[in-house]
């Protein structure tokens, strides 16, 4: 089946953790677990590709969560946020990186009017700022990841979707300190 016609903002759960990112270095550090835990998966990312949801409100830190997973991929340069461009596109290793920002988009029919389907699938890593600004066009997340502001720093809500999704969160579980128990504030 096509991912794109099983795209819903309510994905199942397969596995789910909470972290307290108390900085930047620790958001950095989220940041580049989930780098690791994708360059596990490249095999089944050049077969599958791998989509990845970000939510939050703004200054919550989704850019910088993504710019720090791509400088642990190896990215040098500018790692800029998509919010006037839509899409920045990034090679990584022999894969195809997208970071999308769908702020701007005032329906969820301007996804199919970009173009932007094409760059979903096999060999594809596609990071998706404001997923529900394309509720029912884009297709459903292996990870979520929705940042709430907190006082101090921010709270990471990581939830996998899919086998590849849940085996990228063990990892990334594996290479973090301990997550705050789902629920915990």
């Amino acid at each position: 089946m096509d991912r794109f016609e099983v795209s819903t903002l309510a994905a199942p759960i397969l596995a789910e953790a909470r972290w307290s990112l108390a900085d930047e270095h620790a958001t950095a550090a989220l940041g580049s677990a989930l780098a690791e835990a994708l360059r596990a998966q490249q095999a089944t990312i050049a077969q599958h590709g791998f989509v990845l949801w970000l939510r939050g409100d703004l200054g919550a830190g989704k850019t910088a969560l993504v710019r720090a997973l791509l400088r642990r991929l190896g990215v040098e340069g500018p790692v800029k946020s998509p919010s006037f461009s839509l899409v920045e596109p990034y090679a990584v290793s022999r894969l195809n990186f997208y970071h999308f920002d769908f702020y701007r988009f005032s329906h969820a029919s301007e996804f199919d009017a970009a173009g932007f389907r094409e760059m979903f699938g096999g060999g594809s890593i596609c990071a998706v700022e404001w997923p529900e600004r394309a509720a029912g066009r884009l297709p459903g997340p292996d990870l979520s990841i929705a940042l709430d502001v907190t006082d101090p720093g921010r709270l990471a809500n990581v939830q996998a979707a899919t086998e590849a999704g849940a085996q990228c969160l063990s990892f990334a579980r594996n290479a973090m300190p301990p997550a705050a128990p789902p629920g915990a504030a």
